[in-house]
């Protein structure tokens, strides 16, 4: 698991849109969308990366279960 500390400013820039990475927290940690098809542009059925999504994933048909998939690049702090 990576060591990298991102504040919900830094994360922000993550936000999938002109080239750049797509990263979205969950329970504290960040994972990258990047190259999720689903995740395009840094957009996903109305969410947007770059952002603490926390509540919104318990909200989610799939809920947490994708999260496995997902390559975890750091923590929210």
């Amino acid at each position: 698991m990576a060591e990298k500390e991102f504040t919900k400013e830094e994360l922000s820039q993550f936000d999938g849109k002109d080239g750049h990475k797509a990263y979205v927290a969950i329970d504290g940690l960040v994972y990258d969308l990047t190259e999720i098809g689903a995740w395009e542009n840094g957009k996903h059925h109305g969410l947007t990366a770059g952002k603490d999504l926390s509540e919104e994933i318990t909200k989610a048909p799939h809920g947490k279960s994708v999260l496995s998939k997902l390559t975890v690049v750091g923590k929210l702090v």
